[in-house]
């Protein structure tokens, strides 16, 4: 693995640890942060492994659209389509006020996705 897909495997587990570490230790939880990082953490994920293909990744933070990507390469990524649509809504509008409203259950569902995810992509790499 070169050294540019392991700065992004880098990113991509601070953003995880990140989450997780939020939301077992604050209280309250800062739930729609926690999942901003969990879609960040994949998204980052899927990028490195578009860069370890030789593929430059679109400047987005659309999770199908990244994930679409990576299946034209290895269609065994047909497997994360759920947790990349789980995600996707993350991306953006958690960062501002009242643009979605995120239960502690859709936190738990993040947390676990981006690990799905992120655990898919170690193994292709």
């Amino acid at each position: 693995m070169d050294d540019l897909v392991k700065e992004w495997i880098k990113f991509s587990d601070m953003d995880f640890t990140t989450a997780q570490y939020l939301y077992d230790n604050m209280r309250p939880a800062p739930i729609e942060i926690i999942c901003y990082h969990c879609q960040q953490s994949a998204e980052k994920a899927l990028k490195a492994f578009l860069i370890h293909s030789k593929i430059k990744p679109e400047k987005t933070h659309d999770l199908e659209s990244l994930r679409i990507n990576c299946a034209e390469i290895d269609n065994s990524f047909s497997a994360i389509i759920k947790d990349c649509a789980r995600l996707n809504r993350y991306g953006t509008q958690p960062r501002y006020p009242t643009e979605i409203e995120i239960t502690d259950r859709d936190t738990l569902f993040a947390l676990q996705d981006s690990k799905r995810i992120n655990e898919f992509v170690a193994c292709r790499l």
